[in-house]
């Protein structure tokens, strides 16, 4: 396992929202990772209870309490809401890390339409209202970064994740098409499309003989850590990929 990094100063005095980032996930890791490379961070998440308790060990970390902002990106209201509160308390919006997503797994044949539409709606339909609420803010200054989290499921066959593998198939062609909208106005768009990142959660909710089967799958043998896959956000995200835009870039061995 590699040691975690230093920070170097990436994402100075830059505004940072991250979305999903309560819990122990690539979300929270995004977050803390941002705000280790110094930027002004604001979480947002739809679990009121895991968002605070994200914001105080962010504060416990940094010495700085970030703006926290419950959002449900499935809810057009509360996505515009959670905007204005970034600008209303900032004045700019600088990065915006689209980590909201939701898996599951079910055969087409036995899915149900309302499992279908329940991971579309969060992980592509949340990711295009934060997307198009962003480029808003952004086109208006001039600037801006968006990541979007996408997976290399996008990409690869797998069994019972259809409707999930649809969706960030979605994700990535969303940003390759966004880039180009968003160029000429100085704005850059781009996805990590990670394999594997294990975390408490997720060992939880997948048995040890699927995760042990997919990380045997991965070049290095093993599992990213959540923080791995967060160290390419922040470098998508900072000025050492300015000409960059329009890219989904693997944080594992699994892609085309």
């Amino acid at each position: 396992m590699p040691p975690y990094p230093k920070a170097h100063g990436l994402l100075d005095g830059k505004v940072t929202l991250v979305t999903a980032a309560a819990g122990a996930g690539i979300g929270y890791a995004t977050a803390r990772r941002c705000a280790e490379e110094g930027a002004t961070i604001v979480v947002s998440d739809r679990h009121e209870r895991r968002l605070a308790a994200a914001a105080d060990a962010l504060t416990e970390l940094t010495g700085v309490k970030p703006l926290a902002v419950p959002c449900d990106v499935t809810s057009e209201a509360q996505v515009l809401a959670l905007f204005d509160a970034v600008v209303e308390a900032h004045g700019r919006l600088d990065v915006v890390v689209n980590n909201a997503g939701l898996g599951g797994t079910a055969p087409l044949a036995e899915m149900s339409d309302e499992q279908w539409h329940t991971v579309i709606d969060v992980t592509l339909n949340g990711t295009m209202r934060c997307t198009r609420a962003a480029l808003r803010q952004m086109i208006a200054q001039g600037s801006g970064v968006i990541v979007n989290n996408a997976s290399v499921i996008g990409w690869r066959a797998q069994r019972g994740q259809s409707h999930y593998a649809a969706a960030k198939a979605g994700v990535m062609a969303l940003t390759r098409c966004v880039a180009l909208e968003a160029a000429e106005h100085g704005v850059r768009v781009n996805a990590v499309a990670p394999s594997l990142a294990v975390h408490p959660f997720l060992a939880k909710v997948t048995s040890e003989e699927l995760l042990a089967e997919l990380a045997a799958k991965e070049a290095f043998g093993r599992s990213a850590e959540p923080w791995e896959v967060a160290n390419v956000i922040v470098f998508l995200a900072s000025d050492y990929s300015s000409y960059m835009t329009g890219e989904v870039v693997s944080v594992s061995s699994q892609h085309p």
